[in-house]
């Protein structure tokens, strides 16, 4: 890492005080400034994060993941990062892909860098997660030039740029999608870097049936309330 680069890792994170010491510090490796985004937890996640050597920024109330990764970006904003890490508390993402992830955008290759799980050869996403995945993939890749293999990974990199021209406006999970969709219509470059993710029994407290439900369905209106926007100055013209 270059000495006068400033990159913040920020993690999101609800109710997760098994994982977050661990996360903290197998990040801690790579950068040594650390945020914890707690969204409202109540089983000592916050304490356990600021042992581990975390800045801790608190929701009184949980707000949603989108939420949280708002608090995120703002954190970095007001820092004047170069460089934004996120990744999740519950030790599905591991910290030793930070590197990986960082370095296109360290490279000046990218303004946003996806850790995608389907880079990795041989890795094997369990099949209802890989389902879910892949119809929100779909619904963002379809018909643009714009594509990615992984739009739901939240092992993300954000360059300053990035940071500075996206703020995510969902409060749930379908943050991912949104964030990418505006970054496509600003023409900011996309890019992947392989990561691996080890799901655990208690890795998350959402159905994934209904959790992908509900993504999907964003996602869609999202891409519809998009091609709206698009059209509407040529609506206007005729007018």
């Amino acid at each position: 890492m270059p000495p006068t680069l400033k990159v913040l890792a920020a993690i999101p994170c609800f109710n997760e005080a098994g994982f977050i010491a661990d996360v903290v510090k197998g990040v801690r490796k790579f950068v040594p400034e650390v945020a914890v985004i707690d969204d409202g937890s109540t089983d000592g996640t916050a304490e356990a994060a600021q042992l581990a050597g975390a800045k801790v920024i608190k929701h009184s109330t949980q707000k949603g993941a989108g939420a949280a990764t708002k608090t995120a970006f703002l954190t970095a904003m007001e820092r004047g990062v170069d460089i934004l890490v996120t990744l999740d508390g519950d030790a599905q993402h591991d910290p030793d892909d930070l590197p990986a992830v960082l370095a296109p955008a360290l490279e000046g290759r990218a303004d946003i860098v996806i850790g995608s799980r389907f880079l990795r050869p041989g890795y094997v996403v369990p099949a209802y997660r890989k389902f879910g995945i892949d119809v929100i993939t779909w619904l963002f890749n379809i018909g643009s030039n714009v594509k990615v293999t992984d739009s739901q990974s939240g092992y993300r990199a954000y360059t300053r740029k990035a940071v500075e021209s996206l703020v995510p406006t969902e409060s749930g999970f379908s943050f991912s999608v949104q964030t990418l969709i505006e970054a496509r219509r600003l023409g900011l470059r996309i890019a992947e870097a392989p990561i691996s993710c080890i799901y655990h029994e208690y890795g998350s407290t959402k159905n994934p049936v209904a959790h992908g439900l509900s993504v999907a369905l964003a996602v869609a209106r999202l891409r519809l309330k998009g091609r709206t926007r698009k059209r509407a100055p040529a609506r206007r013209q005729y007018q």
